[in-house]
């Protein structure tokens, strides 16, 4: 990718983990009042809103998708966005944002194995080694921040966000090579919304209830860890490998650690700092590419083996 066309991109993968990181603080915060079920779709109905009033700014035309895109949207939609999101916010009422954030990036691993299979990306050995690596900062962060008791619920609730957090993505990168980043996310949002509207009542109810700043937070979370962060994502996802994009949300837990650190004064142990060093370390070995030998070299020795 030319120097010049991978600013945006990076500048996309920036504000994307920026936005997911501050979810899992956000998530945890409105906890409080929000159940899991009415949170969900209280996020995804602003985040469709938003969406749609990115789309129709845009002024671009409606690319209307195909019977596979239409099956496609279904998987990326009902898993990434509905079922991802409630199990999410079910997580977060059993584990703390740092140990939820933790378990649920099992998600880039699923992902590089399911692009290498499913999509023909491969597994260049750099990605598998930051991979590793990356995941090893992961755990760091995990033996470091994690209570001395460990939900099962709440770890198998993480373990269902990842599964459907990576097939989502894997689904999503075809669908990218023809239609409009925006209008993909606008309709996956959508139907993530559509899946939970049986917390509809719910979500009146203790809206109702809520205090002024869980349902500012609940606005939050569904303007810009959903519908912007999703939208950078979706942009990013459309010009770089799903492996490759994946494994730059491992930068998600050391920046849930340190959010928890600046807003909750929760002070980090010195053992989760080595892990998000780590994790650092981890992505920027992934995005090393092989050498390719120049075309001269092999010339000349296919010349002197004749």
């Amino acid at each position: 990718m030319p120097r010049r066309a991978a600013v945006p991109v990076l500048a996309a993968v920036v504000v994307t983990v920026l936005a997911w990181a501050s979810a899992f603080v956000g998530i945890r915060a409105v906890g409080a009042e929000l159940s899991p079920g009415p949170l969900a779709l209280g996020r995804l109905l602003v985040g469709t809103a938003v969406l749609g009033l990115l789309l129709a700014g845009a002024g671009r035309p409606w690319v209307a998708p195909t019977r596979p895109e239409w099956g496609l949207l279904a998987v990326c939609g009902v898993g990434w966005f509905g079922v991802y999101n409630l199990a999410l916010n079910a997580a977060e009422q059993h584990l703390d944002a740092g140990t939820t954030a933790m378990l649920v990036n099992v998600g880039p691993i699923l992902i590089a194995v399911l692009a290498g299979l499913w999509l023909g990306e491969g597994f260049p050995r750099w990605l598998v080694a930051g991979l590793a690596v990356a995941f090893a900062g992961v755990l760091l962060i995990g033996t470091a921040t994690r209570g001395a008791e460990i939900d099962g619920l709440g770890v198998v609730l993480c373990l269902v966000a990842a599964i459907t957090y990576a097939a989502g993505v894997v689904a999503q990168k075809p669908l990218l090579r023809r239609l409009p980043p925006l209008q993909v996310t606008a309709t996956a949002c959508a139907v993530g919304a559509l899946c939970c509207l049986p917390w509809a009542g719910s979500l009146v109810a203790e809206l109702g209830a809520a205090s002024p700043g869980s349902v500012v937070g609940l606005v939050y979370l569904g303007a810009v860890p959903t519908a912007l962060a999703f939208s950078t994502w979706a942009y990013a996802l459309a010009r770089t490998d799903a492996g490759r994009l994946g494994v730059t949300t491992y930068l998600v837990p050391p920046l849930v650690v340190l959010m928890g650190w600046l807003l909750l004064d929760e002070v980090p142990p010195a053992l989760a700092v080595v892990g998000g060093a780590v994790c650092l370390a981890g992505v920027a070995l992934s995005r090393r590419r092989s050498r390719v030998r120049p075309p001269v070299a092999v010339v000349q020795e296919a010349g002197s083996a004749a």
